[in-house]
């Protein structure tokens, strides 16, 4: 079965790259394009593709406040050269999301997905709908980057984190990576039942906690299960004793 695509992107040479590599697929047909966001709207609500690529930053309108304005949802790949994006298109239910420049064979892994990517239903909408309009949201995967590629990471696989400039390290499955996104915003989408600040720079999963230690400040020191130590501020040590029973 073939699938409709739609695409929309503002620079004349990613959309040469990703027109060739839609007519190139026997899985789909191009059915229109457009190259800012305003006109990408008004086509996809006359076309109604079934796959729609989709560049973030693009004058007149993002491909977010796109997708905020549909009264459907299709099946949508997000294609950008920031990955700072990359946590905003997980949870408005996007199949994949392409780092520009990307290959061919990163393409066909995009387009392998969409062919086996559920219907969206309603629920979807609305959910995306609510989050694109900047609604409550909590976090279930965060885009992470590993030797040259890109993976979902499950938001309870994280054990802490900790804020590096701009960027933030998460710490994971054994590993440590760093994402393009500050740690108070992050904090905002995550369950406060699980994950605590414990102090400016530091949040922590109360699932991978090994114990906890009184120094001489009493303040406590806070033992992770992979064996690292992290201090908490008065006030998270405060927070933390209360919850005990």
């Amino acid at each position: 079965m073939t699938r409709t695509v739609f695409f929309a992107e503002d620079e004349p040479l990613a959309r040469d790259v990703l027109r060739d590599a839609i007519y190139a697929h026997p899985g789909l047909r191009l059915v229109g394009e457009a190259a800012d966001g305003a006109t990408a709207l008004q086509r996809i609500l006359q076309l109604r593709p079934e796959v729609v690529f989709m560049d973030i930053q693009m004058p007149e309108m993002t491909g977010l406040e796109v997708l905020r304005r549909l009264d459907y949802l299709p099946r949508i790949v997000f294609t950008t050269a920031y990955d700072q994006y990359a946590v905003t298109a997980f949870e408005l239910h996007a199949v994949d999301y392409l780092l520009k420049p990307f290959t061919r064979e990163r393409f066909g892994a995009a387009v392998a997905r969409l062919l086996d990517a559920p219907e969206p239903g309603r629920d979807a909408l609305d959910g995306a709908l609510v989050r694109a309009a900047g609604g409550p949201a909590r976090l279930e995967r965060i885009l992470v980057r590993d030797r040259g590629r890109i993976f979902p990471l499950a938001v309870n696989e994280i054990e802490y984190m900790k804020a590096d400039s701009k960027y933030t390290v998460i710490a994971a499955r054994g590993q440590h990576f760093l994402v393009r996104i500050g740690i108070s915003e992050l904090e905002a989408q995550l369950d406060p039942a699980r994950f605590i600040r414990i102090h400016r720079s530091a949040l922590v999963n109360l699932d991978f906690v090994d114990s906890m230690r009184a120094d001489d400040q009493s303040q406590l020191q806070i033992l992770m299960r992979d064996g690292t130590s992290l201090g908490a501020n008065r006030e998270a040590s405060k927070l933390l004793r209360d919850m005990a029973i």
